[in-house]
Protein backbone atom coordinates (compact mmCIF):
# COMPACT_ATOMS: atom_id res chain seq x y z
CA UNK A 1 0.00 0.00 0.00
CA UNK A 2 1.74 3.34 -0.99
CA UNK A 3 1.81 5.81 1.57
CA UNK A 4 -1.19 8.35 1.95
CA UNK A 5 0.92 11.16 0.46
CA UNK A 6 1.64 9.37 -2.29
CA UNK A 7 -1.89 7.65 -2.79
CA UNK A 8 -3.44 11.05 -2.33
CA UNK A 9 -1.15 12.39 -5.40
CA UNK A 10 -1.79 9.62 -7.67
CA UNK A 11 -5.53 9.79 -7.03
CA UNK A 12 -5.26 13.96 -7.57
CA UNK A 13 -3.68 13.09 -10.97
CA UNK A 14 -5.74 10.35 -11.72
CA UNK A 15 -8.84 12.57 -10.97
CA UNK A 16 -7.76 15.64 -12.96
CA UNK A 17 -7.04 13.19 -15.86
CA UNK A 18 -9.62 11.29 -16.13
CA UNK A 19 -12.23 14.27 -15.50
CA UNK A 20 -10.31 16.03 -18.53
CA UNK A 21 -10.60 13.27 -20.55
CA UNK A 22 -14.44 12.87 -20.06
CA UNK A 23 -15.03 16.44 -20.52
CA UNK A 24 -13.07 16.23 -23.85
CA UNK A 25 -15.06 12.96 -25.01
CA UNK A 26 -18.13 14.23 -23.93
CA UNK A 27 -20.98 15.39 -26.95
CA UNK A 28 -22.34 17.91 -24.39
CA UNK A 29 -20.12 19.76 -22.66
CA UNK A 30 -21.06 19.81 -18.76
CA UNK A 31 -19.45 21.80 -16.30
CA UNK A 32 -20.51 18.94 -13.61
CA UNK A 33 -18.37 16.64 -15.79
CA UNK A 34 -15.25 18.53 -14.45
CA UNK A 35 -16.34 18.12 -10.64
CA UNK A 36 -13.33 15.06 -9.92
CA UNK A 37 -10.94 17.57 -11.45
CA UNK A 38 -11.57 20.17 -9.07
CA UNK A 39 -11.74 17.53 -6.02
CA UNK A 40 -8.03 16.66 -7.92
CA UNK A 41 -6.91 20.23 -7.81
CA UNK A 42 -7.82 20.46 -4.48
CA UNK A 43 -6.34 17.52 -3.32
CA UNK A 44 -2.88 18.25 -4.99
CA UNK A 45 -3.40 21.57 -3.33
CA UNK A 46 -3.30 19.61 0.12
CA UNK A 47 -0.66 17.41 -1.03
CA UNK A 48 2.18 19.83 0.84
CA UNK A 49 0.05 19.47 4.01
CA UNK A 50 -0.12 16.09 4.04
CA UNK A 51 3.16 15.01 3.45
CA UNK A 52 4.12 17.14 6.15
CA UNK A 53 2.25 15.50 8.37
CA UNK A 54 -0.29 18.43 8.33
CA UNK A 55 -3.45 16.76 10.67
CA UNK A 56 -5.63 19.51 9.62
CA UNK A 57 -4.67 19.52 6.20
CA UNK A 58 -4.39 15.85 6.44
CA UNK A 59 -8.42 15.35 7.60
CA UNK A 60 -9.61 18.27 4.66
CA UNK A 61 -7.95 15.86 2.03
CA UNK A 62 -9.72 12.86 3.38
CA UNK A 63 -13.03 14.73 3.90
CA UNK A 64 -12.93 15.75 -0.17
CA UNK A 65 -11.53 11.57 -0.59
CA UNK A 66 -14.48 10.32 0.80
CA UNK A 67 -16.79 12.93 -0.68
CA UNK A 68 -15.67 12.70 -4.33
CA UNK A 69 -15.95 9.00 -3.83
CA UNK A 70 -19.22 9.12 -2.72
CA UNK A 71 -19.97 11.62 -5.81
CA UNK A 72 -18.39 9.14 -8.45
CA UNK A 73 -20.99 6.02 -7.35
CA UNK A 74 -23.72 7.38 -8.98
CA UNK A 75 -21.40 8.33 -12.52
CA UNK A 76 -20.17 4.86 -12.47
CA UNK A 77 -23.51 3.26 -11.79
CA UNK A 78 -25.11 5.20 -15.18
CA UNK A 79 -21.94 4.25 -17.17
CA UNK A 80 -21.83 0.51 -16.00
CA UNK A 81 -25.62 0.07 -16.47
CA UNK A 82 -25.41 1.74 -19.68
CA UNK A 83 -23.41 -0.10 -21.36
CA UNK A 84 -20.90 2.52 -21.86
CA UNK A 85 -17.19 1.51 -21.82
CA UNK A 86 -15.12 4.19 -22.06
CA UNK A 87 -16.76 5.83 -19.53
CA UNK A 88 -17.24 3.03 -16.98
CA UNK A 89 -13.40 2.67 -16.94
CA UNK A 90 -12.66 5.90 -16.52
CA UNK A 91 -14.90 6.48 -13.56
CA UNK A 92 -13.77 3.29 -12.16
CA UNK A 93 -10.06 4.18 -12.65
CA UNK A 94 -11.11 7.11 -10.11
CA UNK A 95 -12.90 5.63 -7.93
CA UNK A 96 -9.72 2.75 -7.57
CA UNK A 97 -7.53 5.62 -7.21
CA UNK A 98 -9.60 7.39 -4.57
CA UNK A 99 -10.27 3.89 -2.57
CA UNK A 100 -6.47 3.19 -2.55
CA UNK A 101 -5.78 7.36 -0.92
CA UNK A 102 -8.94 6.47 1.61
CA UNK A 103 -7.39 3.74 2.68
CA UNK A 104 -3.73 5.08 2.99
CA UNK A 105 -5.12 7.78 4.64
CA UNK A 106 -7.07 5.44 7.01
CA UNK A 107 -4.03 3.29 8.16
CA UNK A 108 -1.99 6.70 8.13
CA UNK A 109 -4.34 7.58 11.13
CA UNK A 110 -4.40 4.26 12.41
CA UNK A 111 -0.43 4.21 13.09
CA UNK A 112 -0.45 8.05 14.32
CA UNK A 113 -2.62 7.11 16.87
CA UNK A 114 -0.88 3.99 17.80
CA UNK A 115 2.50 6.12 18.08
CA UNK A 116 0.67 8.25 19.79
CA UNK A 117 -0.44 6.05 22.63
CA UNK A 118 2.71 4.53 23.09
CA UNK A 119 4.61 7.24 23.70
Amino acid sequence: MPSAPLASLIAAVILIAMSAWGYVDADTKSVTILIPAIAGVILLLCYPGVKAENKIVAHIAVLVTLLILIALMMPLSRAVSGGEVLPAVRVGAMVGAVLVALIAFIQSFIAARKARQSE
